[in-house]
């Protein structure tokens, strides 16, 4: 499996990945479908500003993609960033995750991030334990702020400092 930087080029296959959860999950509370357009800004804009958007890539396939992106606005929050990390169907459990993560958070290190953030839906167990395994802990929950399929859904926030 290779690790690299994404690329206009593998917009559309990112695109495909992410709105299978925009979809039919409550891993994000995006309800808006990602074009391969949309998902190309995402790309230029994150890379532009100094910030990581991977993708793993295994016989000439996309497996999945990370980023790291602004947790907030103002100068105050300049050494920290928001994880994101989503997988094709059947990569849970191959270490697809762990080998987006880690390329993630060793390009913030490099860059002199002090902070990971993750905000997870409350749904989501595995992305919670996923996360544990990789050093997060859980720093808070808020109860119903998310909204999606008709129900209020919690966000927990999990943090790796660097």
């Amino acid at each position: 499996m290779n690790i690299r930087r994404a690329t206009q080029s593998d917009a559309g296959r990112i695109a495909e990945i992410w709105n299978l959860y925009i979809r039919d999950t409550t891993v994000t509370f995006t309800t808006a479908e990602k074009s391969s357009a949309d998902v190309t800004t995402y790309i230029e804009a994150r890379q532009s500003n100094g910030m990581t958007v991977v993708v793993a890539e295994d016989d000439g396939q996309i497996r999945g993609f990370a980023a790291a992106s602004v947790f907030r606005s103002g100068p105050g929050y300049d050494h920290t960033r928001e994880t994101s990390v989503m997988l094709a169907n059947g990569q849970s459990g191959q270490g697809t995750g762990r080998a987006l993560m880690t390329a993630v958070e060793a390009q913030a290190r490099d860059d002199g991030i002090g902070a990971l953030v993750a905000g997870i839906s409350g749904d989501n167990d595995a992305a919670i334990a996923f996360h544990r395994k990789l050093g997060f802990q859980q720093v808070g929950r808020m109860p119903g702020v998310g909204r999606k399929f008709g129900r209020w859904l919690d966000l927990v926030l999990m943090q790796k400092m660097l």
